[in-house]
């Protein structure tokens, strides 16, 4: 695939880069619906960049209720490769503080009635998750992050639950025994659309507290939470323009860009227009 378009997922704040030249504002429409927003097109240091806040630039789509699909979908119609997701999460480890990234490397899914997959049938297709994130641009997003100076953890697992509300204490210590290290609300079905579209992904998770676990600190709140946003936000602005000025890397033979060889369960050639058209854009390099 060569090197081609970096799709970020965040939120609106990261569009402040120095240098970032916008181009254009995609309007695109999926056979999943309408995507959170207008994706943005833009060129950071000669490279094309396609920005969606996922919860919409207004902040109005809660967790439970992004269109993961059309967001996948509308990636891999502008022409992204690879997706970096930038997400707010809270700490489950005290050596985890509020205002450190952690670039993961395992998700444990706890989200429900959310669509996970673009192969609901006819067209059956199973994909590997065993290594959710691809290797190769976490391994990148760390090195930028160091370079940026941001007290990083170069690998952790991020337990997605469902939210809109936080969680209890119960749970909090729950999923400390569990030995979860961050927890967010928007990482699944994300990371898994993004398998099955044969699009690298990796996540830069942005502590912003210590959830409710932790009894010195006070509970999660939303004026607490929202100003280790701020101060986080700067931080990614830095770490993606230290990515953006080096050398990205060629992910052409990343195994993410292969995910669905061995993992679709039909005759895509033996298919109703029907049935392809949904997915046209996902298996069309099969027919």
């Amino acid at each position: 695939m060569g090197q081609e378009r970096t799709g970020i997922i965040g939120g609106s704040g990261l569009y402040a880069i120095d240098g970032v030249e916008i181009i254009d504002h995609l309007q695109i429409d999926t056979p999943f619906g309408a995507p959170s927003d207008d994706l943005l097109l833009a060129r950071i240091n000669g490279q094309e960049v396609v920005f969606l806040p996922r919860h919409g630039k207004s902040h109005g789509i809660p967790p439970h209720n992004i269109n993961y699909r059309a967001n996948i979908y509308a990636m891999k119609l502008a022409g992204v490769n690879r997706i970096i997701s930038i997400s707010a999460v809270g700490s489950l480890r005290e050596s985890i503080a509020p205002g450190d990234f952690v670039v993961v490397d395992q998700f444990v899914d706890r989200t429900k009635d959310r669509h996970s997959t673009f192969f609901d049938g006819p067209i059956v297709a199973h994909v590997s998750m065993a290594d959710p994130v691809c290797s190769s641009l976490r391994k990148q997003l760390t090195t930028a992050c160091n370079h940026a100076e941001i007290n990083t953890h170069s690998s952790g697992t991020y337990l997605v639950m469902q939210g809109p509300q936080f969680s209890t204490r119960a749970e909090s210590e729950l999923y400390r025994s569990w030995n979860m290290d961050v927890i967010g609300m928007t990482n699944m079905p994300e990371a898994k659309l993004a398998r099955e579209a044969e699009i690298c992904y990796a996540t830069v998770a942005m502590s912003t507290d210590y959830d409710c676990w932790h009894e010195e600190e006070e509970n999660v709140s939303v004026a607490s939470v929202v100003e280790v946003m701020r101060a986080n936000t700067e931080k990614a602005q830095r770490m993606l323009h230290h990515f953006f000025e080096s050398d990205a890397g060629d992910l052409a033979h990343c195994s993410c860009h292969t995910a669905l060889e061995h993992g679709i369960f039909a005759d895509l050639k033996a298919q109703s227009d029907d049935a392809l058209r949904p997915i046209h854009a996902l298996v069309g390099r099969f027919l």
